[in-house]
């Protein structure tokens, strides 16, 4: 359920933001989150006072799309997402890089940089 909400939402930015698909991504994706942790924990997961923030602009943003402004609405959920999902970012890199193909290819000395950023390594340099 979970990736068929990215899925849905993936596709409805993709099919010039449509809203109903962008809106059932949405909610697919909460249904799958509720499924993985469960009920209790994802309504933990999303009041937890740190993640607060996050919490509030993924909401807004969901609330922007069903009232018909899925350009901002998307703008909102992203800030909100990152926000929510920003910590499992180092995680998610370090298991795509020790798989075969993929850990080549963010190995490449142009994404690798990126890469690093993205998934929270200290840089190189101690400045």
């Amino acid at each position: 359920m979970t990736a068929l909400g990215l899925l849905l939402t993936g596709l409805g930015v993709v099919l010039f933001f449509d809203a109903g698909l962008i809106a059932v991504g949405n909610i697919a994706f909460l249904a799958g989150i509720s499924m993985i942790i469960g009920v209790q924990k994802t309504v933990v997961f999303f009041t937890r006072r740190d993640k607060l923030r996050g919490s509030v602009a993924f909401f807004v943003g969901f609330l922007l799309v069903l009232v018909k402004w899925p350009i901002v609405g998307i703008l909102v959920e992203a800030f909100g997402f990152l926000n929510l999902f920003g910590d499992f970012f180092p995680v998610v890199v370090s298991f795509l890089r020790s798989l075969p193909v993929v850990g080549r290819v963010l190995s490449l000395p142009g994404i690798r940089q990126v890469v690093d950023r993205v998934g929270g390594y200290p840089s190189q340099y101690p400045v």
